[in-house]
C-alpha cells in the first residue's frame, strides 16, 4: 500500500488521526442548545433563530413524525431549498430515528417518483409550490403523508406578508394546502406538538442517517448509505482542516449558498455549523447581489462553494463596492477550480480559497489543499484529509501505480459509505476491502499531492451538478421523432461543462431544437436539459454499434480550440 508521504505537509495544528464521538448526529444539536441556548443558529433573509428554538422545533417535529407512525429506520424525504424548515425537519427526522432522503426541489415528476419508490420514503417535507407535483406521483410511491411549508413561514415582517404576491408574480400560481388527511402544514405541527426527545437506541457505526442519491455509469440514481459515523467523521475532518491557526476561538459564521440537499452543502454548512455551535447564514438560491450584500452585513468567516459561484461573484460589476473582508476560508468543490478564479477571489476578499475533492460516497470530502500554508500545487486536488488513505491503482487495490502514473483514484477512511441502497452488485464493483473506487483517473506526485485528470467516463459536471447522460438520453428516446441520440458534456467557460445532445431524427421528421427543448424541460430538471442540440444524419459508432461519445467530445474540443489557434 502507498506510504502516506503527504503527512509531511501537515502543519502542527492539523492532526493526522482524530477522535470521533460515538453518538448520534443529532446529539450535536442537543449539545449546542444546552451549552449556548441564546446563540443564533440560523440567519435567514433577515430572521434569526436561536439554538434553543431550533432544538425545540426539531423535537416537536420528531414527536409529530412518531404520531404519524414513523419508526426507527423509516425514510423521510426532504425536498426543500436552504431554509430553516430544512434544518428543523432534518434534525427532527434524526431525533425520530428516521433516515433522511435528500431530494432536489428541481426534480420533475418522473425523477421524484423514481427516488421515492426506490427509497421507500413514507413522508415527504416540501414547499407549497411543489405540492401539485408530489401529489401527481403520490399513489405510485410508498408515501403515506406529505408535510408542506412555505418560504414565507420563516420570513420576518413585512417580507412574510409580501412573499405570496412575489410568489404569484414569479410562479404564476399560489398553492394552499389544508392541514387534513394525508396533508399536513409544517407550522401547525410546531404549534400543536410538544418538545419531547424520543428515546431511540442508536448504533453509531451501523445506523443510517442519510440516503443521498447519486448517479453512476449506468445513469440510474443510487441511494448512498451514509451512517452517523460517516457524517460525524467527515464533519470532524472538516473542522480540523478549516480551523485557522492562532485564531480566536469564536464559532464560525458560515455562508450557506451550497444546497443543503447536496451532501457537500450538508456537511460543510449544516452539520459543520451545528457541530461547532456556529451560525449558518442561509440563502435559498444564487443571486450575486444578494450574496454580496449578505456577506457585508452578516460577516461570514467560511464560504464553501463551487467555481461557478465564485465566478458569478467575481464578474459582478459592483463587487468592489462591498466589504468582503470577513471571509477567512473557502473550499471549492464539485468541479476544477481555475487558478485565475482562485487568485481573483483571494485578492477581493483577503481570505484563502483552495480546491478540494470528494464524492457523495465519501460524505463527501477526501482531499483538499491546505488553506493557511504557503504550499500550493497548480491543478492539484490537494492531499488526503486526516484518517484518510488514498492511492492510484490499475483496476484493483492489489495493483498500485507508481508516482506520476495515471490510474484510478481509490480512497479509504471512516467517511466512506456503508454501500448503495439495495444494490449488492454495485457495492461489489465499487468497494474493495474497504477501499472506495472513485472512477476518477488521476495520479500522485512524489510529494504526495493528488491530481485528477479525467472525471468518471460519462458524467457531465455542469455548474457543480452531476448529470448522467443516460438520464437525458432516455428522455430524448421517448420523443417519437428521435431515432438515435447521445448526450455529452462539452466545454463551457462558465459552467465548466454543458450538456449537448446529438440527434438523429426519423426520416421526414420536422422536429426542431425548440420542440426538443420543450419536451426535455417537461421531463428533466432544468440543469439536466441540453443547452445545445445538433442534428446529424448518423452518429459515430464502434464496429459493434456502440455510439462513440468520447469521439464527439473530442470533436467539440477541437472546434473550440480552432478559433483560439487562428487568433494566435
Amino acid at each position: 500500500m502507498t506510504e502516506k508521504v503527504w503527512l509531511k505537509h501537515y502543519p502542527n495544528y492539523i492532526r493526522a488521526n482524530l477522535d470521533y464521538e460515538e453518538i448520534p448526529l443529532q446529539q450535536f444539536l442537543t449539545n449546542a442548545a444546552r451549552n449556548t441556548p441564546e446563540k443564533i443558529a440560523i440567519h435567514f433573509m433577515g430572521k434569526d433563530i436561536k439554538y434553543k428554538e431550533l432544538h425545540e422545533s426539531a423535537l416537536k417535529f420528531a414527536q409529530y413524525l412518531q404520531q404519524l407512525g414513523i419508526e426507527k429506520g423509516d425514510r423521510i424525504a426532504l425536498m426543500l431549498p436552504n431554509t430553516p424548515q430544512t434544518v428543523i425537519s432534518y434534525y427532527g427526522a434524526l431525533y425520530a430515528g428516521a433516515t433522511v432522503v435528500m431530494t432536489n426541489p428541481l426534480y420533475t415528476e418522473r425523477e421524484i417518483e423514481y427516488q421515492l419508490k426506490d427509497s421507500g420514503a413514507k413522508v415527504i417535507v416540501s414547499l407549497d409550490i411543489l405540492y401539485p407535483r408530489i401529489m401527481k406521483v403520490f399513489k405510485n410511491t410508498a408515501l403515506e403523508n406529505v408535510i408542506i411549508t412555505s418560504i414565507k413561514d420563516y420570513l420576518p415582517f413585512p417580507k412574510n406578508l409580501l412573499y405570496p404576491y412575489v410568489q404569484k408574480k414569479e410562479q404564476g400560481v399560489q398553492v394552499h394546502v389544508a392541514h387534513s388527511g394525508v396533508s399536513h402544514q409544517f407550522m401547525e405541527i410546531l404549534k400543536t406538538s410538544q418538545a419531547i426527545e424520543p428515546t431511540i437506541d442508536f448504533n453509531f457505526e451501523e445506523d443510517l442517517a442519510l440516503l443521498q442519491y447519486t448517479g453512476g455509469t449506468t445513469g440510474f440514481p443510487k441511494g448512498v448509505m451514509l451512517t452517523h459515523k460517516n457524517l460525524i467523521a467527515n464533519t470532524r475532518m472538516c473542522a480540523e482542516w478549516l480551523t485557522e491557526p492562532n485564531a480566536q476561538s469564536e464559532p464560525p459564521v458560515i455562508l450557506g449558498i451550497l444546497p443543503i440537499f447536496h451532501v457537500y452543502g450538508m456537511t460543510t454548512v449544516l452539520l459543520y455549523t451545528v457541530m461547532q455551535g456556529g451560525k449558518m447564514v442561509l440563502l435559498p438560491k444564487f443571486n450575486a447581489e444578494m450574496i454580496l450584500k449578505t456577506i457585508q452585513k452578516q460577516r461570514p468567516t467560511l464560504f464553501p462553494g463551487a467555481p461557478t459561484i465564485y465566478i458569478g461573484l467575481i464578474n459582478h460589476p459592483q463587487i468592489k463596492k462591498y466589504d468582503l473582508s470577513s471571509i477567512k476560508a473557502c473550499i471549492s468543490g464539485s468541479a476544477p477550480l481555475p487558478a485565475e478564479v482562485q487568485e481573483q477571489f483571494e485578492e477581493l476578499t483577503g481570505g484563502k480559497l483552495v480546491e478540494g475533492y470528494g464524492l457523495t460516497e465519501s460524505s463527501p470530502v477526501t482531499h483538499a489543499n491546505l488553506l493557511f500554508e504557503n504550499i500550493r500545487q497548480k491543478n492539484s486536488i490537494g492531499i488526503p484529509w486526516p484518517d484518510t488513505d488514498a492511492m492510484i491503482v490499475d483496476g484493483s487495490i492489489e495493483r498500485p501505480r507508481a508516482n506520476g502514473e495515471i490510474g484510478e483514484l481509490v480512497v479509504k477512511g471512516p467517511q466512506v459509505m456503508k454501500g448503495y441502497w439495495n444494490r449488492p452488485e454495485e457495492n461489489a464493483m465499487t468497494l474493495e476491502d474497504g477501499w472506495l473506487k472513485t472512477g476518477d483517473l488521476g495520479y500522485m506526485d512524489d510529494d504526495g499531492f493528488f491530481y485528477v485528470v479525467d472525471r468518471k467516463k460519462d458524467v457531465i459536471i455542469a455548474g457543480g451538478y452531476n448529470i448522467y447522460p443516460r438520464e437525458v438520453e432516455e428522455v430524448l428516446y421517448e420523443h417519437p421523432d428521435v431515432v438515435e441520440c447521445v448526450a455529452a458534456g462539452v466545454p463551457d467557460p462558465y459552467r465548466g461543462e454543458t450538456v449537448k445532445a446529438y440527434i438523429v431524427l426519423r426520416e421526414g421528421a420536422t422536429t426542431t431544437e425548440a420542440d426538443l427543448n420543450k419536451f426535455c424541460r417537461e421531463n428533466l430538471a432544468a440543469y439536466k436539459v441540453p443547452r445545445i442540440y445538433e442534428f446529424r444524419a448518423e452518429l459515430p459508432k464502434t464496429a459493434v454499434g456502440k455510439i462513440l461519445r468520447r469521439a464527439l467530445i473530442d470533436e467539440e474540443k477541437e472546434k473550440q480550440q480552432q478559433p483560439r489557434q487562428e487568433q494566435a
